[in-house]
């Protein structure tokens, strides 16, 4: 599944999920290391625990982050899953 992330530089969020685990995640663009980092810590994680740690994440003043957003593309991909 792909989201178009809002607010952050990140330009896309691939997401594959295996049930309810986070099977793999990729982004374009954004800080390289930091999506990675985050990318590869909830590959094998179970998604609602993923959102849990992620969600409401800000960077900097602003009110979104990769992570935060990488949360909404996981709560659409389990929507989707169903």
């Amino acid at each position: 599944m792909q989201f178009k992330p809002q607010g952050v530089c990140s330009q896309m969020i691939r997401v594959e999920l295996d049930g309810d685990t986070v099977k793999s995640v990729e982004f374009t663009g954004g800080c390289s290391g930091n999506t990675q980092g985050v990318a590869r810590l909830v590959q094998g994680m179970n998604v609602d625990e993923a959102i849990s740690r992620i969600e409401g994440i800000r960077c900097g003043f602003k009110p979104t982050s990769c992570p935060d957003q990488l949360a909404k593309a996981l709560r659409m991909a389990k929507a989707q899953a169903q």
